[in-house]
């Protein structure tokens, strides 16, 4: 029997969850919606808009492109609530993200970045930590994607974005506040440093092959006493 997801209370109301912002005035962000019938140039600043939301720029490469994906929502064959989902399930995002990261750090960036928020607290984050490891990480990215709150918020043609968020001029518009978050958690640096290797013997300098020692250099005695000793 699968596990339920934890209760947990709201202990803050979502306007006073920690913001990002940094000046008073900045929390109106950009709509990027396929209400308005976008244009084809409209509709490349809706694509872009929703993989800086979900892989934040420095993620985004060739690699992490699914062109399908965006052929689909280009023909109306998709709504933005589709492609939100495919590259929350993509390859590319599993191996950025969830590959170098343990649950709860998953799940505090997955939060922010697919309902627009910080977590309320610890629970929030425990609850839905749970629901990856019992059911997979499938199940955890419908449970946001289908839950009242993202359709409150978002619906069907709106890509989500930072309901209190960084506020800064770029040549695509505003950063958001995903961009200075760590790519991956404190907990799995140790795991990523390669090994030391301890040397027993006894220490010897490293010479370049030009200036290695010649007849009747005295490190060459050095050395040979090294050995003896």
């Amino acid at each position: 029997m699968s596990i339920p997801i934890l209760k947990y209370s709201l202990c803050t109301q979502n306007q006073r969850v920690n913001g990002f912002e940094s000046y008073p005035g900045d929390e109106q962000p950009t709509v990027y919606t396929t209400d308005n019938l976008p244009t084809a140039t409209g509709m490349d600043e809706i694509i872009w808009a929703a993989y800086r939301q979900i892989f934040s720029e420095h993620q985004i490469l060739k690699s992490s492109s699914e062109y399908f994906l965006e052929s689909q929502l280009r023909f109306n064959q998709i709504k933005v609530k589709d492609l939100i989902k495919g590259l929350l399930l993509s390859d590319a995002f599993r191996n950025l993200n969830y590959d170098v990261n343990n649950n709860y750090r998953f799940v505090e960036m997955c939060v922010q970045r697919v309902l627009g928020r910080d977590i309320y607290n610890e629970r929030e984050k425990y609850a839905y930590a749970v629901i990856i490891g019992s059911k997979g990480l499938e199940e955890f990215i419908d449970l946001l994607i289908d839950s009242d709150e993202y359709a409150e918020n978002f619906g069907d043609s709106t890509v989500p974005y930072q309901r209190r968020r960084i506020i800064a001029q770029r040549s695509k518009g505003q950063i958001p506040f995903n961009l200075k978050t760590p790519r991956t958690s404190q907990l799995f640096l140790g795991k990523l440093v390669m090994p030391q290797l301890n040397w027993a013997g006894p220490v010897r300098q490293f010479r370049p092959q030009e200036q290695a020692p010649k007849a009747g250099d005295p490190a060459l005695f050095l050395s040979m006493v090294n050995d003896l000793a």
